[in-house]
């Protein structure tokens, strides 16, 4: 696309300065690193949210503290551990139980591929906003390059125990005595995979990693659950891959201009009915491809991500002129996305007008220490560890 050929575009006009404070502050500044449990607000209850789409693509969350989290990519664990800083978790007794009262979390996709617990990550996020729901908060998710290269049978990134997963997830339901009620049956897998995991390595019949037979079978399992209209790319339907929460836009890789133009509700609208297998015959059952396909869709554009000295001065101005001009198209004031994994943790570019979330915290990926970001009435700040030390910790007003 035009939009994303550097070389072809005119010098952007100067444009006026965002308002918006950007300050960087002191790892030793512990009030940025840890928040409370509880809703920011104090006494009185918030206006109820407002979801506008199906699959959810607009919402409004008056009040609401808003966390973003990146790529998951099947670390259970890591996912544990990031919504416990974000304050929406807790795990207690072998539960696990939502805290974050009427907060709104947003994951940025990605949780599949180079891990073995994905499905069992799937479950916990759909568990979790079930109980948000019944206390005023919600948790959203949207669908990132991992989750429709799975829809499409693209299976090089899985690892073994997906596979693995995938064979006990299929008999686990097929086991079921509420096998005819979906939600709870697959909101009960986080609560038992670990243990189909141990007796699954500890049975006589498991062969490893490398038995192309046990292999053979995990593909087979894996092709029924994540083929258009499988149980679970009907689950991942009921996301969309470009979300909009109050002034912010959250996706995988990152919304342009024509995307826009294109429709938000109406790529994410398309998506889910190609992952449901929504078609007249198989002629018709067409992938999205402005949203899942190509160098510059949504799920798979790296535009923003890119480290700014890979662009020379006159790239740098034009890749903010287009971020601000698909901010302004979408009526956002910030962009918030995945896919690429940061180095240097959570941080914001562009004059704060994009986050970039993902710090490949998957033991897949880089196995880094998690990381959030918060955003309390416009204010958005990272959610780091104590023991991480790097120099300096952004964060950013909106008005």
């Amino acid at each position: 696309m035009a939009s994303l050929c550097l070389n072809s575009l005119p010098v952007p006009p100067s444009s006026h300065p965002r308002k918006l404070t950007e300050t960087s502050l002191s790892s030793s500044s512990s009030s940025l690193l840890f928040v409370n449990n509880n809703n920011h607000s104090s006494g009185a209850s918030l206006k109820p949210i407002v979801v506008s789409g199906s699959p959810p693509t607009f919402v409004s969350a008056p009040g609401r503290r808003i966390l973003a989290v990146g790529d998951l990519h099947g670390d259970l664990k890591q996912a544990r551990s990031a919504l416990q800083m974000a304050g929406v978790l807790s795990c207690s007794d072998g539960q696990d139980l939502w805290t974050g009262g009427e907060s709104v979390l947003v994951q940025l996709g990605d949780i599949l591929d180079r891990g073995e617990d994905e499905i069992a990550i799937m479950s916990l996020l759909r568990s979790l906003d079930k109980q948000a729901k019944a206390h005023g908060g919600a948790v959203f998710q949207v669908n990132g390059n991992h989750e429709t290269m799975n829809v499409e049978g693209d299976f090089r990134y899985v690892e073994s125990g997906g596979f693995d997963e995938c064979i006990d997830f299929l008999e686990y339901i097929n086991g079921s005595n509420s096998k005819d009620d979906w939600e709870e049956t697959f909101t009960g897998w986080v609560d038992v995979s670990e243990k189909w995991k141990d007796n699954r390595t500890m049975s006589r019949n498991y062969w490893g990693p490398l038995n192309l037979v046990k292999r053979q079978k995990g593909v087979i399992a894996r092709s029924i659950l994540f083929r258009p209209g499988g149980l679970l790319a009907n689950e991942l339907a009921r996301h969309a891959v470009v979300l909009k929460v109050n002034d912010w836009v959250f996706c995988h890789g990152g919304l342009l201009p024509h995307h826009v133009a294109y429709g938000i509700e109406r790529m994410n609208n398309e998506v889910s009915k190609w992952m449901r297998g929504l078609h007249e015959n198989e002629n018709t059952l067409k992938i999205p491809f402005i949203a899942t396909r190509g160098y510059d869709s949504v799920v798979w554009n790296r535009l923003y991500s890119r480290d700014t000295p890979e662009l020379v001065d006159y790239q740098t101005k034009q890749v903010c002129s287009i971020l601000e001009q698909t901010l302004q198209a979408v009526g956002a004031k910030a962009m918030v996305v995945g896919h690429t994994p940061q180095t240097i943790g959570v941080n914001c570019k562009y004059n704060c007008s994009i986050w970039r979330i993902d710090v490949g915290m998957s033991s897949g990926v880089l196995n880094s220490r998690p990381e959030v970001l918060e955003i309390i009435d416009n204010e958005a700040r990272i959610i780091r560890s104590k023991r991480d030390r790097h120099s300096e910790l952004q964060a950013a007003a909106y008005t």
